[in-house]
């Protein structure tokens, strides 16, 4: 009886310690976008998924996830400082908006048509933030800790009026979000500031003439709706932020939970990139297919050879132009736009235009 009494005695202290153990960690992650955007509903499906695996391996903690995705908590002008100031603990930071305290960030974007290729983009931008401190340092600056990138697929023109080609843009008035108004200089259009979340509304009630979009944001806003001309110009992928966590929280969490974010962060990368690669196509095929029976179907129009290059020649020098305000702000942006693009030839990238040589 002794013996069987110690022998439950230690089952009892060994197996409830070891459920007991394991801590809940309560966090919350939000986004401005809502989860039908795929780089932010893939934050639910890869990076919080991910992490919950790898934790799980162990058991020793718990992630109780509080999600607040699609705005609740705030909108497209405020990803940045709401992670920053710990309004969410995690969140998707849209860089676009964030021209002045994300200048490096908008690199990319200020040298367009770089590169179609969204995972060595996102390759490139990755290695750049390990070893390159000054743009290192424009993220952590911000009370933030960098889990995962993000990029776009291609841009195109969606439009309530039918072109031929880059020249019967001028006059138009077209939504674009932030830095990428940038886009528009020299071809006559006229910028309108917005972003997917008000792109439908902006076409709809004549703000604009159409939206320079990508096809993967066009297709859940249902933007084909209002804008059914879809002139396709294959333009270049770019940089367009981080799932980030508050430097704060992110301190306060045990090592083991942050390896797993870490590795979650890195699946998250990769799987966004290929995810672009992938679903481009499908994403424009599919809008065809549901907007067949609206008046007017949707109409995937093909640029003419050589409009992108036409396109390119059209903007002035807005890479230099980026570059010498933020020169005079101390920002090393020439540095910076020179170790990106040579990144890119070092992978077989060929420019279309080469930025960093007109600096």
């Amino acid at each position: 009886m002794k013996l069987l009494f110690g022998l439950l005695t230690a089952g009892m202290i060994a197996f409830p310690t070891s459920i007991m153990a394991q801590e809940t960690i309560n966090l919350t992650i939000a986004s401005s976008h809502p989860l039908v955007v795929p780089w932010v509903g893939m934050m639910k499906s890869v990076f919080m998924a991910k992490t919950d695996e790898i934790l799980a391996e162990k058991g020793d903690y718990k992630i109780n996830w509080n999600e607040a995705f699609g705005g609740q908590l705030y909108k497209v002008n405020a990803t940045l400082s709401s992670v920053e100031e710990n309004v969410t603990d995690i969140g998707w930071v849209f860089s676009f908006p964030e021209q002045a305290k994300l200048p490096l960030s908008q690199a990319s974007s200020n040298a367009p048509f770089a590169t179609d290729d969204p995972p060595l983009l996102l390759s490139v931008m990755s290695d750049l933030l390990e070893n390159n401190e000054a743009f290192r340092k424009e993220w952590e600056s911000h009370n933030l800790k960098v889990l995962g990138l993000t990029a776009t697929d291609l841009y195109d023109f969606y439009l309530k009026e039918p072109i031929a080609g880059i020249d019967d843009l001028d006059g138009r008035k077209i939504s674009a979000p932030g830095v990428l108004g940038n886009w528009l200089r020299g071809t006559g259009a006229n910028a309108v500031d917005g972003a997917l979340t008000t792109y439908y509304t902006d076409v709809q009630t004549g703000v604009s003439d159409g939206v320079l979009s990508l096809a993967l944001g066009a297709l859940p806003i249902k933007l084909y709706e209002v804008a059914p001309y879809i002139a396709r110009f294959d333009a270049g992928a770019v940089f367009s932020g981080a799932i980030a966590i508050n430097r704060d929280v992110w301190d306060g969490l045990p090592e083991e939970v942050q390896n797993a974010m870490i590795e979650a962060g890195k699946a998250y990368t990769e799987a966004h990139g290929q995810d672009l690669v992938d679903r481009h196509e499908f994403a424009l095929k599919k809008m065809v297919e549901l907007g067949a029976g609206q008046n007017p179907p949707v109409e995937i129009i093909a640029m003419p050879a050589g409009e992108l290059e036409k396109w390119a020649g059209k903007l002035p020098n807005i890479a230099a132009d980026w570059a010498d305000v933020q020169e005079a702000r101390g920002i090393p942006a020439k540095a910076f736009l020179k170790a990106y693009m040579e990144a890119l030839r070092q992978h077989g990238e060929t420019p279309i235009r080469d930025w960093d040589k007109e600096l």
